[in-house]
């Protein structure tokens, strides 16, 4: 297999964090999206939507979206619950993540690290937003150690990995204590080495 993705990316970390997990053998092909090589015509063939994280499974088929290449990278593994209502849970975080979370956390991310936007000229409504996102995990893990269940799923995964990269964009951690305590088990669970400030 191999996995096209930014290591700036959150979303390109989750899918190497779950092969990883999972012990699939991949190799890693680094796409520099500030320089536009997920726009290149090689790449455009391959997914011409031009985003990463992308792959090319075993037997050749590509795959995109990063929580699509999650999900079936673990199909039959401990990552997503047995259980149908804990899996349709853990789905429910999987499609929050990336239309209420990503859109605002890594937003404000990206545009303080990478387009050096200073944190008081970004957006009142997305720091609102992130900072609604980060308090929607902190009071969901009231009482809980992960997202879904007694034990690390794909919810975990795929949230963890723009989360603990928040201050980055302005968020202050500290301010959720559960979230910062999670993210250390989730990254724990995960063996992730690499600071979150990548």
């Amino acid at each position: 297999m191999q996995i096209f993705g930014d290591s700036k990316s959150g979303n390109c970390l989750k899918v190497r964090w779950t092969a990883e997990l999972l012990g699939r053998d991949f190799t890693w092909i680094e796409v520099d999206i500030l320089q536009g090589q997920s726009r290149t015509a090689e790449f455009l063939a391959m997914n011409p939507a031009g985003q990463v994280p992308s792959v090319i499974l075993d037997d050749g088929r590509p795959l995109a979206q990063s929580n699509a290449i999650i999900l079936h990278l673990a199909e039959g593994s401990g990552l997503i619950p047995s259980d149908a209502y804990e899996r349709a849970r853990m789905l429910e975080w999987l499609f929050w993540e990336q239309y209420s979370h990503e859109p605002y956390v890594a937003v404000a991310r990206f545009q303080v690290k990478y387009q050096g936007r200073p944190v008081a000229e970004l957006d009142p409504k997305l720091v609102e937003r992130g900072r609604a996102a980060l308090q929607r995990l902190e009071d969901a893990l009231q009482g809980s150690k992960f997202l879904v269940g007694n034990g690390l799923t794909l919810a975990d995964v795929s949230l963890v990995a723009y989360t603990r990269m928040a201050e980055d964009g302005g968020f202050r951690l500290a301010d959720y204590p559960r979230v910062e305590a999670w993210i250390a088990r989730v990254e724990q669970a995960l063996d992730i080495r690499e600071p979150a400030t990548a």
